[in-house]
């Protein structure tokens, strides 16, 4: 495919334009995308240490909740002594601490006290105080037997559907609901032994009231997880209370100590990932907070749109200044071009005006002189050689043979057939038809078969000439014979023969044509004679003739013969025809014309 100037220079500015341009979108965003990412997680990083710090301490004051009965001393005798001894009293004194504790915090749903001395338990579900219950199995429950092997005094049990403890709170199936429950354990201070256990049960309002002022809704993901992966809390609710089995989890855990961020791409998720490390109490606890790209990114895309709409609207205003410079600059030159294609086909004229100043301008005007020049050398030189050789093929034929000789001849062979003169009739049938052929002034072009008839018309007559001391043989393969060329080639290259190369002490004279097609299309028709041929400096002579023409005085001198030959298979074959000239081996002379199988030439008729 070819590009035009005018395509190559629309690309060309196109892409001056363009390529800049874009190239600084891109860096720009690049740039703003990175710096965006670094202020963003640092900010979300920050943010959340700070959610992490407020979360510890409400996690801390809740746990620490069981301490503040530690004060109260009537309770805590009851707690050592059981409910046994004095049990109207001891069950007021348990009442007022639940009721207590269970309005000190509004997210506070249930709460269940044990008391080992006894195994009595009692819970206070929305400000309603059970009855008193036995507990047996008190082992039974897990975090209470954790608590039993633990060092501490409190752990968290996960989100979870709330239930009853030991079956003696009423919980209707309407208000269960998703809970956080703080399992404590009681000691008798400083023994160490066993006094029994409290549990509180927080609804997540309060977590939940924190974490959402960590992440923006609907757009980023916040994840609270505890040591083993149990979710805390999570801005997708289905998850709350479930463990943790994503991947990209398993990466946060195994960067936690390296990095305080990490990208992330799934199916589910693209973007980067911001997370911390709860410290103490809750130090292997997680919170994690999901900022997808396009959250990221927006003011970045944002700019970028806003640039590249800035872009569109100069790449318009520079596609129309470019199509506008490069018509201007190409319209002139597309003139130009449309006139050397009519020159190309024959046409030399220039049908244009003034192209403008420039430089373009001045090649408009030096290629209107070239074609005024090229006009004025063909009116003089090739019309004139051309009329020159076609005067000369005139010449040629008219002396050959005079028309008036025709009808005399026919007059002298009627009147040798009444005298019963074959011989002398055949050699007038003979010179006749070489008279008609040269006399048809309607054809130019000719088959092969016909030029070689006529040869053998020329050589029948000379066979009469020489008699025995004269042979001739004509060789033409039959894919020959049809093809046209240029009339009277070959007879003058055949009397050139007798006049040049048979002189009168000859034994016996002998030419040969040859006519064929060789294996590369061309046409090959040679005339070789025994005659007594020339010396190398005339072949030298005569050759340099054929390439360079001779000189205006030995043109007068010469007959026409193999310069005007060669001439004119150079006009009807457009300088494709070739012609050779050998001197044989024993003696004579060979010549050999070449020409395509097609004449290329308009067959003119006179």
């Amino acid at each position: 495919m070819q590009w035009g100037i005018r395509k190559k220079l629309i690309i060309f500015l196109l892409l001056v334009t363009v390529l800049p341009f874009g190239s600084s979108i891109a860096i720009t965003y690049y740039q703003t995308t990175k710096s965006l990412n670094n202020r963003f997680v640092s900010t979300n990083h920050d943010l959340i240490v700070k959610g992490e710090q407020e979360l510890t301490v409400y996690l801390e004051d809740v746990a620490q909740m069981s301490s503040v009965l530690y004060r109260y001393t009537p309770f805590m005798n009851v707690m050592r002594d059981g409910l046994s001894q004095n049990l109207g009293a001891n069950q007021e004194e348990v009442r007022r601490a639940l009721a207590y504790l269970f309005n000190t915090r509004p997210e506070i749903e249930q709460m269940h006290l044990y008391i080992d001395i006894g195994k009595d338990s009692y819970t206070n579900y929305h400000s309603r105080i059970s009855g008193r219950g036995k507990y047996e199995s008190i082992l039974s429950h897990p975090y209470y037997s954790k608590l039993t092997r633990y060092d501490g005094f409190s752990l968290i049990e996960p989100p979870h559907e709330i239930y009853s403890y030991n079956n003696i709170s009423v919980i209707p199936n309407s208000e269960k609901k998703n809970v956080l429950s703080f399992h404590n354990i009681l000691r008798d201070v400083p023994s160490d032994n066993l006094l029994g256990f409290l549990s509180i049960d927080i609804n997540l309002s309060k977590i939940s009231a924190i974490a959402d002022r960590l992440y923006t809704k609907d757009l980023e993901d916040l994840y609270i997880m505890d040591e083993k992966g149990f979710i805390i809390y999570s801005s997708n609710e289905n998850v709350i209370g479930k463990e943790n089995k994503e991947k990209w989890f398993g990466q946060v855990k195994k960067k936690s100590s390296l990095s305080k961020s990490m990208e992330w791409k799934d199916q589910q998720f693209s973007g980067v990932i911001v997370h911390d490390k709860f410290s103490a109490p809750y130090k292997n606890w997680y919170i994690v907070k999901r900022i997808p790209y396009n959250v990221l990114y927006q003011g970045a895309r944002e700019t970028a749109l806003i640039n590249i709409l800035i872009g569109i609207v100069t790449l318009v205003v520079v596609l129309i200044a470019t199509m506008f410079v490069s018509f201007k600059i190409t319209a002139p030159i597309k003139v130009l071009i449309d006139n050397m294609k009519k020159v190309e086909n024959g046409e030399f004229k220039a049908d244009f005006g003034s192209l403008g100043n420039d430089e373009i301008g001045m090649l408009g005007r030096h290629f209107k002189l070239m074609i005024a020049k090229i006009n004025d050398l063909i009116e003089r030189e090739y019309k004139l050689d051309i009329e020159n050789k076609e005067s000369q093929l005139r010449v040629l034929r008219s002396q050959i043979n005079p028309h008036f000789l025709y009808n005399a001849l026919q007059s002298i062979g009627t009147l040798a057939l009444k005298s019963k003169a074959v011989p002398v009739y055949s050699l007038l049938t003979s010179l006749s038809k070489i008279m008609r052929y040269s006399m048809n002034m309607k054809e130019d072009i000719v088959p092969v078969i016909s030029e070689l008839m006529h040869v053998k018309s020329y050589l029948l007559l000379q066979k009469q000439r020489f008699d025995e001391q004269f042979e001739f043989e004509l060789n033409a393969s039959k894919e020959v014979q049809e093809i046209l060329i240029p009339k009277m080639i070959l007879q003058p290259i055949v009397e050139n023969c007798f006049k040049h190369g048979f002189d009168q002490q000859l034994e016996k004279a002998y030419i040969q044509i040859d006519a064929k097609v060789q294996e590369d299309g061309m046409v090959s028709i040679s005339v070789k004679d025994n005659g007594i041929g020339v010396s190398e400096d005339q072949l030298h002579h005569i050759r340099q003739e054929l390439l360079h023409g001779v000189s205006r005085e030995e043109k007068q001198r010469e007959t026409i013969g193999l310069k005007n030959i060669y001439d004119r298979l150079q006009i009807y074959y457009t300088n494709q025809a070739r012609m050779s000239i050998d001197c044989n081996e024993e003696s004579g002379f060979t010549v050999t014309v070449q020409f395509p199988n097609v004449i290329q030439k308009e067959v003119k008729h006179s």
